[in-house]
């Protein structure tokens, strides 16, 4: 269970960094809109992952 909260955990930042990543001056500074779509959906679908597994854990005691 420990491992799968760290995935999760990993997969925020992953998402933050896919927000922050500067591709200017690059051949791929046409795909920065979708590298931060990207990122937004992560972060947030992986912010209610985390939410929900905490909920979950704190009802269960």
């Amino acid at each position: 269970m420990d491992r799968m909260i760290l995935v999760f955990l990993a997969s925020l930042l992953a998402g933050f960094s896919l927000i922050k990543v500067s591709l200017a001056g690059t051949f791929l500074s046409s795909l920065e809109p979708f590298t931060t779509i990207i990122g937004v959906l992560a972060v947030i679908v992986f912010s209610l992952a985390l939410i929900y597994q905490g909920v979950k854990t704190l009802f269960n005691k």
